[in-house]
């Protein structure tokens, strides 16, 4: 068996549900620090962090990554025990298959690599890791950056091991991804008897039109780089239970997925006006999860496409589609933020998997991006 698939079932065995880390983390610092990074543990709060680099020089070329994963979902369902890696027929069964524990081991079993045949590579390579991915993440990533810019680290450029490729391995590179702005919406009625309607206001039907209205729009075009805005309802929750009283409110989660085309304050305001309009009595709260991030540094998609290209066979499409990630918040700080890694056909799903082979060329080409970044 291969060392990144050894290291990607190690860590698979882990149950490391978010916000946990349940151990996953003191795995990886052993294999970096027989490496000589030198690496800090970051906690906060109820989150494990860590910061780990080699060498002293610029660039500094970083791994992000984070070793939490999301729940299973009904067990029952699964073909084989999440938490019990299983290799069948060719692949890797198990939660966190490909998001993203076994993008973990390809970086580690790939740094393995570099450093054996490029002890004195110029630059620096970092690893920032957390568990405070796939829920609440303020107490991770945005947590150590903050901690590296007190200690005046500055990093160049990140490759974020995130599943990014969509049919087949090295189909596309995200170098970018659009905004997340969510609103909770509570449409306030009249509770009553379902056959007195005249005596209450049914906050289901008025809101009807307003909704309907909101899932049409057109908020914008996009651009060269992004897909339009899109907005989507996600959760909706209203009545007592009982089959004859009108309830008097409905709760609304809806999620705008934006462009730059469009403003996190446009997008607000244009919403409101359409409640506004059709005269809806309602509370509404804004959470902003992340603004749109656009790498466009030719050296560096270069250096990643020529290495996905050189391993793979094919040459990635530059994209921006897809859900959030960490990537936001490492681009905010000025640095050039690719993401890279597996298919993401089966990511969040009851039985998440990855190719076997297709991890084994995953580290290949984290290998060649270093090479491509640190040997020239």
């Amino acid at each position: 068996m291969s060392k990144v698939i050894s290291l990607a079932q190690d860590l698979i065995t882990i149950a490391s549900v978010t916000p946990e880390d349940a151990g996953c983390q003191a795995i990886l610092i052993k294999r970096l620090e027989a490496m000589g990074f030198d690496c800090h543990k970051m906690p906060n709060k109820e989150i494990s962090n860590f910061w780990a680099k080699r060498g002293a020089t610029a660039p500094l070329f970083v791994f992000a990554g984070h070793t939490d994963v999301v729940p299973t979902g009904p067990l029952h369902a699964w073909e084989s025990d999440p938490f019990e890696p299983e290799i069948r027929d060719g692949i890797l069964y198990g939660r966190g298959a490909a998001d993203m524990k076994g993008a973990l081991a390809a970086m580690i079993v790939a740094t393995e690599k570099f450093i054996e045949q490029y002890p004195e590579h110029q630059g620096s390579i970092g690893y920032l890791i957390t568990s405070a991915e796939e829920g609440p993440a303020d107490d991770g990533t945005p947590f150590v950056l903050e901690q590296l810019k007190q200690l005046g680290e500055k990093i160049d450029c990140c490759v974020v091991g995130e599943a990014s490729s969509s049919e087949v391995l090295g189909d596309a590179i995200k170098n970018g991804r659009r905004g997340s702005l969510t609103g909770n919406l509570k449409v306030i009625g009249k509770q009553g008897h379902v056959a007195y309607p005249h005596l209450a206001l049914n906050p289901i039907h008025h809101a009807m039109p307003s909704l309907v209205e909101l899932t049409r729009t057109q908020w914008d075009q996009g651009n060269e780089f992004f897909p339009p805005t899109s907005l989507q309802i996600s959760n909706i929750q209203s009545g007592t239970g009982a089959g004859n009283v009108i309830p008097g409110e409905k709760d609304i989660l809806f999620n705008l997925r934006f462009s730059p085309e469009s403003s996190p304050e446009s997008l607000m305001h244009r919403v409101e006006a359409i409640f506004n309009n059709h005269d809806l009595n309602y509370q509404l709260d804004w959470t902003l999860f992340g603004e749109p991030f656009l790498t466009t540094d030719k050296p560096f998609l270069e250096a990643c496409q020529q290495a996905v290209e050189t391993i793979c066979g094919i040459k990635p499409a530059l994209k921006t589609d897809g859900g959030t990630s960490d990537g936001r918040y490492i681009a905010k700080e000025g640095v050039h933020v690719i993401e890279f890694g597996p298919p993401n056909g089966s990511i969040h799903q009851v039985n998440e998997h990855v190719g076997v082979a297709d991890l084994e060329k995953l580290a290949e080409v984290y290998l060649q991006i270093m090479i491509n970044l640190l040997t020239k």
